[in-house]
């Protein structure tokens, strides 16, 4: 079990970082159609809007007959799956059917859109509500074996533009296809640096290590459009001012990740999916300066990839090293130059000498991550750095020494950098 003294509670969340939120951002986030607004005018992807229902005249009037299959009724602003219908088709009787497989007539559509408009599902009393009717998306079929006839989606914890934590929340039959964990999903843990699913649990916070009714493992299953679901997550943040909160997006087959809605008040029970405590991750990013949405994906790769992934890694993958090899580093994609590497197990993080930083031209402000407090009280950089080692190519961050200015091998390697060897005395 993961220490609790990293679990962040609900009033310091909002203390702390829901609190940080703009106005505008709030704004945004409570309207499931102002995000869409947002997301289509910033040029990033979300489901499309078939059309907007604001009151009963709009209801009687729209052409349901356009309306064949594969579309979503939502409320503007409802919460934890409240008042969403996914249908699947129309059968032989005109009549439309949802992905658990109830029938629905007109008559029942309608109602049901008139008890969206009346406030049912509202999460913000008061405010305006209309209804959404938009595509379903094409669930990407690696989701099959694992979701129960719903959409599963992916929940991305966003901080200062650094993804911290993310999820991903499957339907089961307990849910009725919704992917909410307190109607009944599984949550599911997943590695920030590989996209690789670690842990899980019920909508109660149970651990579950197989899919309900089924051998099949939910851990070691790899998110498809990985890169892509982190950098949609941080542009979707960005573009509602959104300082701190939880992006939720669905996996197309076709179009990648879909912004489905913004929450700037995200539930915290990801941290048991993970096993992981959000409050020392978030104190670890709090004032880092980060240029872009590259950027900060890269510094959240760098300080939360998870020990776990490495057990994905086949024993046959790996290859044999000594404690001194030759090895080169990677500049530019393309450039390679050689050097020396010492492996040195004691140490967690690899690191590079000052000198050899400077003299290949890799302490750029865009290759720099942060600054890390070393022994001696001052702060070294932290850079990004692609090294080969017997025909590995390994992306990691090594930290810049000037004691190793003096050393023979001006690189040594760390614990988290020898996932993919073995070392050999």
């Amino acid at each position: 079990m993961f220490n609790t003294k990293d679990i962040l509670g609900m009033n310091a969340r909002n203390r702390l970082y829901t609190s940080k939120n703009s106005k505008k951002a709030r704004s945004i986030c409570h309207s499931k159609f102002l995000t869409k607004q947002l997301m289509l005018d910033s040029g990033i992807n979300a489901a499309r809007i078939i059309v907007i229902l604001k009151n009963h005249d709009d209801i009687d009037n729209f052409d349901w007959s356009k309306l064949i299959n594969n579309f979503v009724v939502k409320p503007s602003n409802g919460s934890g799956g409240k008042g969403i219908v996914v249908f699947a088709r129309r059968n032989e009787q005109g009549n439309f059917v949802d992905t658990i497989g109830e029938t629905w007539s007109l008559d029942k559509i309608k109602t049901h859109c008139l008890d969206i408009l009346e406030g049912k599902y509202t999460s913000h009393p008061g405010a305006e509500t209309t209804v959404i009717i938009e595509e379903r998306v094409q669930v990407h079929p690696q989701f099959l074996k694992l979701a129960y006839k719903g959409t599963p989606d992916v929940r991305v914890i966003v901080y200062n533009s650094v993804p911290v934590l993310a999820m991903l929340r499957l339907p089961t039959k307990e849910s009725e296809g919704r992917a909410n964990l307190h109607q009944g999903a599984i949550g599911v843990g997943i590695d920030l640096g590989t996209g690789i699913t670690t842990y899980a649990i019920t909508g109660g916070g149970r651990k579950i290590i197989y899919v309900p009714e089924s051998k099949k493992k939910l851990s070691g299953f790899l998110v498809p459009f990985w890169d892509d679901i982190l950098k949609t997550a941080v542009q979707a943040a960005n573009a509602a001012d959104l300082t701190y909160g939880g992006v939720d997006l669905f996996i197309d087959q076709n179009k990648g990740p879909l912004v489905v809605e913004l929450n700037t008040s995200p539930g915290l029970s990801i941290q048991l999916a993970n096993r992981q405590g959000l409050k020392r991750r978030l104190e670890r990013i709090r004032g880092l300066q980060v240029l872009n949405s590259d950027h900060g994906i890269r510094i959240a790769k760098a300080l939360f990839r998870s020990d776990l992934a490495e057990k994905f890694v086949s024993p046959k993958e790996r290859v044999e090293i000594g404690f001194v090899n030759q090895g080169e580093i990677v500049i530019n994609k393309k450039e390679r130059h050689a050097v020396n590497f010492f492996v040195n197990t004691k140490r967690f993080r690899s690191c590079i000498s000052q000198e050899l930083a400077l003299d290949l031209e890799l302490c750029k402000p865009e290759d720099l991550l942060w600054y890390q407090k070393i022994e001696s009280g001052e702060k070294a950089p932290v850079i990004e750095i692609t090294f080969v080692l017997k025909n590995k190519k390994i992306k990691t961050e090594m930290l810049v020494s000037k004691q190793l200015d003096k050393s023979k091998n001006k690189i040594h390697l760390g614990r988290r950098d020898l996932r993919e060897f073995i070392v050999k005395g």
